[in-house]
Parts: structure tokens; sequence; C-alpha cells
């Protein structure tokens, strides 16, 4: 049975650990210090540690629990990783150079059963929920990465946009950025975080009332529910104004801005028409929100998608502009590799069944 990762534990959770296992509070200080400060890869390391300490985390706890498989480099500096976790699973993990630092997409779960019509990352079904460790380690690989550059790069911004919806795995991703924010260890400040979900608007009356600030991003795609139901299966069960209405809520309560996700394709949701109905939408939050508008990244999976003209674009960015939505255009990364989300899992399982 494999033991479990240590990155997996809050402060909060380890100081109760080692109190329970006998060990005094400055004990956890000591470790949590080891594992987000120095960054150490064995137990061993932790050299002001007592033996008796170390060998009870031995026992319990692993420190790394993902194998690199494959390492993707673009020419702009974005890496994708595709880790192996202990049960063979492969998940994605995606490090980006920006002016601002460098930011890290995570993954939440393995596969997705959200079932957008258009995203690799549901080309395979959701088999398991990511744990709240090996969310964390994520991050920690890729800061090892840089750390072995000596460089002095540091992940400075997080973004939960990777395999999976977020929001299905809610407690793990709560401890997650509990373990990133908590200021003795990573100190990645709420503002430089967000998490995006396709949705779940139940989920995001409690990820409202968790009092974290922490940015929200919602995967909209669609201004109408005959269009989103069309490319968004999870658009059936939570139509727009249920969704709406989460949002609402999210505003009154934590005056912070929303960030709407929409993926242009190609003829499907790009028009003019489109764009009026999204400033329709959001007209009475349009202060309070931006949209990001995403070209899409073609998948072979998915061929009766296509990435819109450029000057549907800008069409689209005019329109919504002139009717008062903040909105951009997302800067490509990556784009010489992989770069749609699951597109590299996808193609080495492929590469596998192959053998």
């Amino acid at each position: 049975m494999n033991k479990e990762s240590i990155y997996g534990l809050t402060f909060e959770q380890l100081t109760a650990w080692l109190s329970d296992h006998g060990h005094k509070k400055f004990r956890a200080s000591q470790v949590w210090e080891w594992l987000y400060r120095t960054r150490v890869t064995s137990f061993s390391e932790m050299t002001d540690v007592n033996k008796e300490c170390i060998k009870l985390l031995e026992e319990h706890f692993v420190i790394q629990t993902l194998t690199e498989h494959v390492k993707q480099e673009a020419a702009d500096g974005t890496i994708k990783f595709l880790f192996k976790l202990q049960d063979g699973n492969l998940i994605e993990t995606v490090m980006m150079r920006h002016k601002y630092g460098i930011s890290v997409c995570v993954t939440t779960q393995v596969g997705c059963n959200i079932g957008c019509s258009f995203c690799a990352s549901g080309l395979l079904a959701k088999s398991r929920d990511l744990s709240s460790g090996e969310i964390v380690e994520q991050i920690m690989n890729v800061q090892l990465h840089l750390d072995k550059l000596e460089q002095g790069d540091v992940v400075s911004h997080v973004v939960v946009m990777g395999i999976g919806e977020p929001f299905d795995n809610f407690e793990n991703m709560l401890d997650f950025l509990k373990v990133l924010m908590d200021h003795k260890g990573l100190a990645i400040a709420g503002r430089r975080i967000t998490v995006s979900t396709s949705g779940l608007a139940h989920k995001i009356y409690e990820f409202t009332d968790t009092q974290l600030q922490v940015n929200l991003a919602i995967s909209l795609h669609a201004p109408n529910n005959e269009l989103r139901t069309q490319i968004m299966k999870i658009n059936r069960g939570i139509p727009i104004e249920k969704l709406m209405k989460s949002l609402d809520y999210y505003l009154e309560k934590t005056n912070r801005r929303i960030t709407i996700e929409y993926i242009l394709l190609k003829d499907v949701n790009d028009h003019k028409e489109e764009a009026e109905q999204l400033a329709d939408l959001l007209d009475d939050k349009k202060h309070r929100l931006y949209v990001n508008l995403i070209p899409y990244n073609p998948v072979d999976e998915h061929s009766q998608y296509q990435r819109s003209d450029k000057e549907s674009v800008l069409s689209f960015y005019d329109t919504l502009k002139k009717r008062g939505i903040n909105c951009k255009i997302r800067q490509e990364h990556g784009t010489d590799i992989d770069a749609a989300c699951g597109q590299l899992r996808s193609k080495q399982i492929k590469k596998a069944e192959a053998k």
C-alpha cells in the first residue's frame, strides 16, 4: 500500500498529527520549513528534527510520489510536465513565464467527467480525484526544477485550470490552497491564485463561504443555454440562469472580480450575435468582471471545431468593448508543443496502447 504524501497535510493538520503521536508543536514548524523553504526531498535531510520524529514520518509518509514521465519545453520558456502517479496514472502540469513572474497550471483529477465537447482533457473519463498532496507536489516539482537552474526564480502565481473540474474535488482543492497560502511555507498570496470551474453552482456558494481570498474564473464559452448545452453537457443540469445566480452571491459576499473564460470556436460561438448576447448576459455585472477570450487549440479527436480566424476574434473583442465589457485576448504560451490541456497525456496513453 502506498504511503500518503506529506504535502497533503495543511500546517494545522501536520501539527495535530504530530501532537497525536507525542511530538510538540515546534516540530511541525521545523518540518514545514524543511519542506517548503529548504525544499528537501527526503526526511533524512531534516537535520534538526530528532531521529524519533524522522522515523515516524518515514513510516507514514513520503515526500515524492510523482515522477517525471515526459517534459516538453517551448521556445517561449513554457514547460509542460507529464507526471506519473504512484498508481501509474498520468497527469499534466504547465509552467509559464510571464513579465510578472512564473505561473503554474495544476491538475486536480485523473481525467474529467464534465465532458466539454471541444476539450482534450475530457477525452478520458475521470478515474479518480487527486489527493491534496498530489496537487501540492505539482507545484513543488516545478519549484525544484527552477531551483536546479539556480536563477532565483520561484513560482509566484498558480491557476487551477488543468485536467479535471476543481470543484468536483472540493475538499482536496481547499487543502491545497491552504498549503499554498500558508505564510510560513510557499506564501503565495490569494490574489495570485485563480481557481476555474465549469459552473458547479452549488460549489460556488460553498467556495464563497470559505472566505478564501482567491480569484474565481468561470468557463462559460457560450452566452445562451441552447449553445452552451450543445458544447458543454454540464449546462443540462446547471443552466446559465442558475450559474449567474451563484455568481451574484459570490460578488455580493466577496466584492472580488470574476474572470469569464470564453474559448472562441470558429462558426460556433464567435459571431457578433453571440458577442451581443454575452454582453447582455453580463451587463449587470460588467464592472466586476472581465472576459478572457481564448484562441482555441485544435484537438485531433474534436475535428469538428476549429480556431476562429483573427478577424472574428477582433470583431468579438470590439463588440464587447463597445458594450462596456472589460475583456482581453489571452496571450498564448507554448504554441509549439501540445498546448491544449490534456493533449500530451492523451497522446502518451495512445502510444502506450499501441505498443
